[in-house]
C-alpha cells in the first residue's frame, strides 16, 4: 500500500518558510504553491484538499490547519534529525538514552557523575535535554526525565510512571566572609542578613523561618534569581544567604567557597523523581536506570556534621 506522505525534502521546504509568523514567498519544491490546497501524496493539479495558506493584502499567511501541521511536522523532523545524528555518532555501535533534566540538577549533580557511568558502561551514550516543565514524551523522542516535584505532581503527569530517586534537603549557605568569623548564625540573626530568593519557590524562606519558629517580615525580601546556579554564584560572591538543596552545592561546601550559615536543615516538600512513559522501556534505559537508582541510593543529602532534619520539619 502506497503511503500518503510527501517527500522529506518537500516537508523541509514547507516547514522552513512556515516558521515565521508570515510567509511571503514559497521555497523551491514546497508543498504546492502557498494558498493552494494540498493533499498528502496528491500530484500537482489534483482536486483541492486542505488549505495550508491563505492570501492576504500583505502576502501569504498560514491557515490554522497549516500552522498546526507545520508545528507537528517540525517536531517530527527534529526527532528524525536527532535519531540520524545519534546513529552517525555511534556509527551503528552501542546504545543511547536521551534524558530531560532540570538544568541545575543536570550540571551540578548528574553530569559530574556520568564519567563513572562511562567507565562502567562504555557502550552507553547519554544525551541530555534541558526541560523545566512536564511535556508529552511522544512529541520529543526523550526516553525519561529527572524532575523535582511532589508525589501528587508526578502522578498528574499523564501517561507516565515515576520512581522516587531522593528527597531534597535545604539549608542556608553563604560566603565565609558574610559570617565575619562566626561559625554560624541563629535563625533570628540570619533574618537580618540579605536573603537570596528563588523565583520558582517564592515561599521557601518564609517556610524555613516558620519551621524554626521565627516570625520575620523580611522572609520574602531580597534579590530574586531564576535558577539555583544563579543563587550559587550570588552567594559565593557574598551578596547574601541562599537557601539551597544540599545536593546542588556539594563542590562549594567541599572547597569552602560556601559554608553552612545556620545548621538547621529542612526537608523540602519536593523530591527528585525519574519519570518515564508508561510503555515498555528500551534496554538502554533499563541499563541507565539501574545505574541511576544505585547512585541515588548512595546519595548523602546532609553535609558532614549536620544533624538530619526530622520528617516533621518539612517546609510545608
Amino acid at each position: 500500500m502506497r503511503r500518503k506522505l510527501p517527500s522529506i525534502q518537500a516537508l523541509i521546504c514547507f516547514v522552513a518558510p512556515a516558521r515565521p509568523p508570515r510567509v511571503t514567498r514559497a521555497a523551491p519544491g514546497q508543498l504546492r504553491a502557498p494558498g493552494a490546497g494540498w493533499r498528502p501524496g496528491a500530484p500537482r493539479g489534483a482536486e483541492r484538499g486542505v488549505e495550508l495558506f491563505r492570501r492576504t493584502q500583505h502576502g501569504m499567511t498560514l491557515t490554522p490547519a497549516g500552522a498546526d501541521y507545520a508545528r507537528q511536522v517540525a517536531q517530527r523532523l527534529d526527532a528524525l534529525e536527532r535519531d540520524t545524528l545519534d546513529l552517525m555518532g555511534r556509527r551503528g555501535q552501542g546504545e543511547s538514552v536521551t534524558l530531560a533534566v532540570v538544568p541545575t540538577l543536570a550540571t551540578r549533580w548528574l553530569i559530574p557523575r556520568l564519567a563513572a557511568l562511562a567507565r562502567e558502561q562504555p557502550e552507553l551514550t547519554v544525551h541530555i535535554d534541558a526541560q523545566t516543565r512536564p511535556f508529552l514524551f511522544g512529541d520529543t523522542g526523550v526516553d525519561a526525565a529527572i524532575f523535582a516535584g511532589t508525589g501528587d505532581q508526578m502522578r498528574q503527569w499523564a501517561g507516565t510512571r515515576a520512581q522516587l530517586l531522593f528527597e531534597e534537603v535545604v539549608v542556608p549557605v553563604c560566603s565565609p566572609a558574610l559570617l565575619r568569623g562566626r561559625s554560624e548564625l541563629s535563625p533570628a540573626a540570619l533574618a537580618e542578613l540579605p536573603l537570596l530568593q528563588q523565583s520558582t519557590r517564592p515561599d521557601a524562606w518564609r517556610q524555613w523561618f516558620e519551621s524554626q519558629g521565627v516570625d520575620t517580615l523580611r522572609a520574602m525580601a531580597g534579590p530574586r534569581y531564576e535558577q539555583y546556579s544563579m543563587q550559587v554564584a550570588a552567594a559565593t560572591s557574598g551578596l547574601g544567604v541562599a537557601l539551597m538543596p544540599t545536593l546542588l552545592i556539594e563542590a562549594e561546601l567541599a572547597s569552602g567557597s560556601l559554608v553552612i550559615a545556620s545548621a538547621h536543615p529542612v526537608l523540602s516538600r519536593r523530591s527528585y523523581y525519574l519519570v518515564q512513559p508508561d510503555l515498555p522501556e528500551r534496554p538502554a534505559l533499563t541499563l541507565f536506570k539501574s545505574w541511576l537508582l544505585a547512585r541515588s541510593a548512595q546519595q548523602q543529602l546532609m553535609p558532614a556534621g549536620i544533624t538530619p532534619p526530622d520528617a516533621a520539619a518539612r517546609d510545608r
